[in-house]
């Protein structure tokens, strides 16, 4: 009995070590390593497209609120140029909502969070939180409530 060691040609790296009767004490047999697509980085904006595509109005306010930044140039989390205890893509103001956002689980300063938390308020009190930036993205659209029955 030998052991026969099955090598990865690209890497050298040991793929298989089999017992085998064969008398060869290595052999390289040629393994097909599948080829991984690399990973497309979206923009912020098109993770909030991706996010709201099914609540257009959510879009449209992160372009009034942020213009769809969640961070400064600096790294550093958005805040408000009118508030600055508002924070991120969509303006969540900290002083009221930090809070809840914890206990919900939601992180506010990561673009997951904000958004996350974010669904959350549209679904529980429509489009209201961000009322006063409506003269911006509700141009186009009504003033959606949520159904709160």
């Amino acid at each position: 009995m030998f052991v026969a060691t099955i090598t990865n040609p690209v890497t050298n790296d040991i793929v298989e070590n089999q017992i085998t009767n064969n008398p060869v004490e290595s052999q390289i047999v040629e393994v097909e390593i599948p080829k991984e697509e690399p990973k497309q980085l979206k923009t912020t904006k098109e993770i909030v497209e991706d996010y709201f595509k099914d609540t257009p109005v959510m879009i449209d306010i992160a372009r009034c609120e942020s213009r769809f930044r969640q961070f400064d140039a600096n790294g550093n989390v958005l805040r408000g140029e009118a508030n600055p205890v508002d924070i991120g893509v969509m303006q969540i103001n900290e002083k009221y909502h930090a809070g809840t956002a914890v206990e919900l689980g939601f992180n506010i300063y990561a673009l997951e969070g904000n958004l996350g938390y974010a669904k959350y308020l549209y679904e529980t009190k429509g489009t209201k939180p961000w009322i006063h930036s409506s003269k911006c993205w509700n141009s186009v659209r009504e003033v959606a409530f949520a159904n709160t029955k």
